[in-house]
């Protein structure tokens, strides 16, 4: 077991996995008008855009994010500007990238992002969303909502668990950013964010395992 698997069990490990599976959306991707890079922590969000575009699935890429508690320290000029300075960094062409630099929240994300688009000129039937892996579904449920009349596809880097884990260092704090997002897929439809999701009995039942053993560090109250 790894060092950042050390205080996870191999219970928790599964249950993880499950939701893992599940956050993740499995799109055939095609090629879409535009592709919208969701600002988080991770710089993965941008490698995977970088490789995406190089692959010609689409000409247009936006890069959303201001800032909030948890990336401030790692981004501190805003998440979609250091999205963008490392797409440049992977050779993605300054002039297929639009950064919205305000947003705060998904939803915000693809407001805004939907707005810099027109306010460009371009208004996409087709969109390619990219997040981190267990955003997935969160992503879609919301563009769904906001942006019914897009087809949306979502996209992360190809990663399993076990090696997300890796690249980011704490095993704790990613099973803790799983369940939070879940609870977020769950919930979030009740207030008119989302779209509602199924969500398979064993992977609630997981879910709420995880909470029981302490993985509570991003659920919203």
């Amino acid at each position: 077991m790894s060092a950042s698997r050390h205080r996870i069990t191999g219970d928790q490990w599964r249950r993880a996995r499950l939701i893992w599976d599940y956050s993740r959306m499995g799109h055939t991707l095609v090629p879409a008008d535009v592709a919208i890079g969701l600002g988080s922590h991770d710089l993965g969000v941008a490698t995977a855009c970088a490789d995406l575009y190089h692959s010609g699935l689409f000409p247009v890429l936006v890069f959303t994010g201001g800032n909030s508690p948890t990336t401030r320290a790692r981004f501190p000029r805003g998440e979609a500007v250091h999205y963008r300075e490392h797409a440049l960094e992977l050779a993605v062409p300054d002039a297929a990238i639009l950064v919205e630099p305000h947003a705060e929240n998904t939803g915000q994300n693809i407001r805004l992002s939907r707005d810099l688009l027109a306010a460009t000129g371009i208004l996409p039937e087709t969109v390619l969303l990219v997040s981190k892996p267990y955003m997935e579904r969160r992503s879609f449920a919301t563009a769904r909502k906001l942006w019914p009349e897009a087809v949306i596809q979502c996209a992360s880097e190809g990663l399993e668990l076990d090696a997300y884990v890796e690249s980011i260092g704490d095993g704790k704090l990613v099973l803790d950013m799983i369940v939070g997002d879940l609870q977020r897929v769950i919930e979030y439809p009740k207030l008119g964010y989302a779209i509602a999701q199924d969500v398979p009995g064993r992977v609630h039942a997981a879910f709420e395992s995880l909470v029981r053993d302490g993985f509570t560090s991003r659920l919203i109250p």
